[in-house]
């Protein structure tokens, strides 16, 4: 898909010379890449101690149970 896009040079030619990839295409991509993960992270991250557990729940009980 193409797409034009207003992108700050100084930023994309820093990113590439980072990354050591030989084309800005990579490089935006890599960038996308890494920013989705790195979200993605931040949520899991969020969740932490958020998430309540029964504490009667035996897992060895409901592996056996499903044999």
């Amino acid at each position: 898909m193409a797409t034009n896009l207003a992108i700050d040079n100084e930023l994309l030619n820093a990113a590439l010379e980072i990354s050591g990839l030989k084309s800005k295409k990579d490089t935006i991509n890599q960038a996308l890449s890494e920013f989705i993960k790195r979200r993605k992270t931040a949520e899991i991250i969020n969740l932490f101690g958020t998430i309540e557990y029964d504490s009667s729940y035996d897992y060895k009980e409901f592996r056996n149970s499903r044999s």
